[in-house]
């Protein structure tokens, strides 16, 4: 078992049952993450996918990790990241059989995206049917304006120290 959080610092951390720090994860794309907002995984519990404060959607692997959590090399691997919203990103699922991503934000939008590439199916309320199995067309959402969906062959950011933080109550602060 393994858990999971988001945070502010735009890193989510895996956690043991027992309370262990087992890994941190950041972001590494060009463009800023900002606070995490929304954090999901699929029902293997093999990719997970986060949803950050400016729109954005990043999404690891975690299959070689989860095999041997102690072997440091078997890394959790950030394989996309992609602008979903221009607002706050609150909600994520992923479908798995039919490989999407549905994704929600503050704007009131939800919206349908291919779970591997990140191309976007359209939003619901939307006059046309989906057309999932069609992932050549390339359109985007009317406020997002470029596609840079990113795929990551290797992710070589540098691995943070891990600094300790205990939990104490001080009264006076």
């Amino acid at each position: 078992p393994l858990l999971a959080s988001a945070h502010e610092s735009s890193c989510i951390r895996l956690w043991s049952i027992q309370g262990n720090l087992m890994k941190e994860l950041r972001p590494f794309s060009k463009h800023p993450s900002g606070p995490l907002t929304a954090l999901c995984t699929d029902i293997f519990i093999k990719i997970i996918l986060a949803g950050s404060k400016e729109g954005y959607i990043f999404r690891w692997n975690m299959a070689s990790f989860l095999e041997d959590s102690r072997n440091r090399k078997n890394e959790v691997k950030e394989e996309l990241c992609w602008r979903a919203h221009a607002t706050e990103v609150v909600e994520l699922l992923i479908e798995q059989e039919r490989n999407v991503v549905v994704t929600a934000s503050i704007d009131g939008s939800v919206r349908l995206w291919h779970a591997m590439t990140g191309y976007y199916f359209g939003y619901f309320g939307q006059a046309r049917k989906f057309e999932l199995s069609d992932t050549s067309r390339l359109i985007l959402p009317s406020d997002v304006s470029n596609f840079h969906a990113i795929i990551k062959e290797e992710s070589k950011h540098m691995e943070k120290k891990n600094v300790e933080y205990p939990l104490t109550l001080d009264r006076d602060k």
